[in-house]
Order: C-alpha cells, then sequence, then structure tokens
C-alpha cells in the first residue's frame, strides 16, 4: 500500500511506518539526528563536523534516488508523517571493495526499542528480493552496537566478517543476507530489540 508523500516517488506505508524519499527540508531533522551523541555512541567517528557535511550526505542520498529510484528512507509515524524518527533503508554502496546493496538505519533515541528498526528493515529486504531481485544484502555495525546486531540478525543476516575501516576503532562487522536464505526464512512480524540490549 503506498501513499503519494512526493510528486516523485510514492511513500511507503508498513504496519506502523511511513517510508518515503528524504526531501531538502529533512536537512534540520537530519542534522539533528546525526550529530546527537547519544544516536552516534557506536560510531563517534560518524559525527558531523558540520552542517555542510550533512548537507552532502542528503545531496548524496537524493541524487541515489534520483539515479534508481530508491534509496534511504525518511521514516515517520503513520499518524504523525511530520515528524521524523530516523532515516533508513538500501543503497548501492561499495563495502570492503564489493558492490551491492547495502542495509542502513539511524534513529532517534527516543524511537530506541519499539521494533521501528526491524520493521523498516522488513520493508528493506522485501523491496531488496521481491522488487529489486537483488542477490544479496549487506549492512555494517560497530561490535559493540549489539541492539543493532540483534535487529540484523533478526532479520536474517549473518556475521560475514570485519572491515577495519577508521584508524584506532575496533574493526566494523560486516553482515549479509542471501536471497536464497531469506527466500527460505518464514515471514514473522518485526520483533523490537530492549534498549540496552
Amino acid at each position: 500500500m503506498s501513499l503519494n508523500a512526493s510528486d516523485a516517488w510514492p511513500a511507503l506505508l508498513t504496519e506502523r511506518l511511513l517510508l518515503r524519499a528524504p526531501q531538502p527540508a529533512d536537512l534540520a531533522a537530519l542534522y539533528e539526528i546525526q550529530s546527537d551523541p547519544v544516536s552516534q555512541r557506536f560510531s563517534p567517528s560518524a559525527m558531523p563536523g558540520s552542517r555542510e557535511e550533512v548537507l552532502l550526505q542528503l545531496d548524496d542520498w537524493l541524487a541515489h534516488w534520483q539515479a534508481h529510484e530508491f534509496g534511504y528512507w525518511a521514516i515517520a509515524r503513520r499518524e504523525q508523517p511530520e515528524e521524523l524518527l530516523g532515516f533508513g533503508g538500501l543503497m548501492h554502496r561499495t563495502v570492503a571493495g564489493s558492490p551491492g546493496l547495502a542495509l542502513y538505519f539511524r534513529f532517534r533515541p527516543q524511537a530506541w526499542g519499539q521494533g521501528y528498526a526491524a520493521e523498516m528493515t522488513q520493508a528493506a529486504l522485501t523491496l531488496a528480493f521481491e522488487q529489486l531481485q537483488a542477490l544479496a544484502v549487506g549492512a555494517v555495525v560497530q561490535p559493540a552496537n549489539t541492539p543493532s546486531r540483534k535487529t540484523l540478525e533478526r532479520a536474517g543476516l549473518r556475521l560475514k566478517g570485519s572491515l577495519a575501516n577508521v584508524p584506532g576503532q575496533p574493526a566494523d562487522l560486516l553482515y549479509e543476507i542471501s536471497a536464497a536464505h531469506y527466500a527460505e526464512m518464514p515471514r514473522l512480524p518485526p520483533q523490537a530489540t530492549p534498549f540496552g540490549a
């Protein structure tokens, strides 16, 4: 089921969420989330140094939508579409030298522990494997980020390896789910990962 959230691309509705293409007007919300030390506690090296850095990030996301007609979503509750909870979804990325679809999500701390990341992830995997006919979807996560790791694992992603991409920081973990594994998985309602898990 879809709802026209913009002139260019229809938004996607899940049970509780509205997932839509980001817009230039989302810059303030994106900057607020990306520069929040709590939301970035597992990846402090990714904290933006300026609003201009976040603008470049948003421009990159918008360019991906223009080129591929999908990408990271702006995420809100269905009943409160004007209040963004976070951003996430799929984009073409090269990770560890291999191009493919990368899953990403980042939410406001107030939205943690309610299953929103799991719900968005389920929608992203459906898009990847049932519409885009992807062969695999990957994700990169910090070892200490147990809640995100559990969300990925419950969605069917498996630990594939590690990537030392930030000097002085622990190596990121690489997770992946293949189309074959996705096809074998039962379709269960998404589960929330408790805060602090």
